[in-house]
């Protein structure tokens, strides 16, 4: 079993900038992807950006040059470093693992983004 606990959401306004953290605790024999995903109101949720245990990082399209996800592996920890924020960044940011063989979901973090 893994337990996510996120923290770094809040209320920002348009063009500032949030750092989340989400740290993995619990039995597990290691951690391949960690990645955050958001839903905003009346929408699917998305993926906004992965990182494998190598490094390797995958963004969504809307926020590449303004995110950058990293991770700790030491302290099974993912980050994601929000620039420039834009209202429609407003949502619930969700943590997500892979500890092969299940997958997790932290209990999400709001982000809201005033213009």
């Amino acid at each position: 079993q893994v337990q996510l606990v996120e923290s770094g959401g809040g209320l920002v306004q348009a063009g500032g900038s949030l750092r989340l953290s989400c740290a993995a605790s619990g039995t597990f024999f290691n951690i391949n992807v960690m990645a955050w995903y958001r839903q905003a109101p009346g929408k699917q949720r998305e993926l906004v950006a992965a990182i494998t245990n190598s490094g390797s990082t995958n963004y969504a399209d809307s926020v590449k040059g303004r995110f950058t996800i990293s991770r700790d592996n030491a302290k099974n920890t993912v980050y994601l470093q929000m620039n420039s924020l834009k209202p429609e960044d407003t949502a619930v940011y969700y943590c997500h693992v892979f500890a092969p063989p299940d997958l997790y979901w932290g209990q999400g973090t709001q982000v809201t983004v005033s213009s």
